[in-house]
């Protein structure tokens, strides 16, 4: 006896299709958001890397980081000046503009160019040096991204005394009211600039996620035990 064929109707696999599109549509976008924030954190994390390996180099070449330039005649133009000099002698480095202040290396231009120090990593990321020893970290270079705290820039603490360089928003830096305040809402109430400690440490960048009541839209509070959206 011949056996009739069963296959889906037309009507059938149109809707399956459309089915399968709607959840794409609601799940990819989460998915790229997710993956670009890993990527963010990579670099940030390689950074911090790169960095800290550069000043034990450089001070295994001249000396502890408190003598470069030490004493009232040290001016902050000289200081930044051998901060990044000699940082930048141990890293791989495209293009440096040293204190030219100019945007080919940083986006935003800034007064007293003198009193900074700006450079382009090898990977592309923009940095720039502060007299009073802060470090401004882009991710996206001069060109790209938001140029926003917390989101492609991120701010690290050099130590005046032994050049230990810390993360913005570790307790190291933080004062116990800062840190209550970072872990009880998100780092953003402190106009992104203590971001990069949550990064390093936790491994996500989760605070964007968090609304004005401080929850995530699952409903978690992050805290100093929380901390994930997830």
């Amino acid at each position: 006896m011949a056996q009739k064929a069963v296959a889906f109707t037309l009507a059938e696999t149109l809707l399956v299709m459309g089915i399968i599109g709607v959840v794409s549509a609601l799940t990819l976008p989460n998915l790229n958001s997710s993956t670009s924030d890993k990527e963010k954190v990579a670099k940030v994390k390689k950074f911090y890397q790169n960095i800290t390996e550069a000043m034990g180099r450089a001070e295994a070449a001249y000396g502890p980081f408190g003598t470069w330039c030490p004493g009232n005649s040290c001016t902050n133009a000289n200081r930044v000046k051998r901060i990044g000099d000699r940082l930048t002698e141990f890293m791989k480095v495209q293009k440096n503009c040293g204190n030219s202040g100019s945007v080919a290396c940083y986006n935003t231009t800034a007064s007293g160019t003198d009193q900074l120090y700006e450079f382009i990593t090898a990977d592309g990321m923009s940095v720039r040096i502060i007299w009073d020893e802060l470090i401004y970290l882009d991710i996206d270079g001069p060109q790209k991204g938001p140029n926003t705290n917390g989101k492609d820039r991120f701010v690290f603490a050099c130590s005046y005394n032994n050049g230990d360089i810390t993360p913005m928003g570790q307790s190291l830096v933080l004062s116990a009211t800062q840190i209550g305040e970072f872990f009880n809402t998100s780092c953003n109430k402190n106009g992104g600039m203590y971001c990069t400690g949550w990064v390093i440490v936790n491994g996500n960048m989760d605070y964007l996620k968090v609304g004005t009541d401080g929850k995530c839209p699952n409903g978690t509070q992050l805290s100093t035990t929380v901390t994930s959206c997830k």
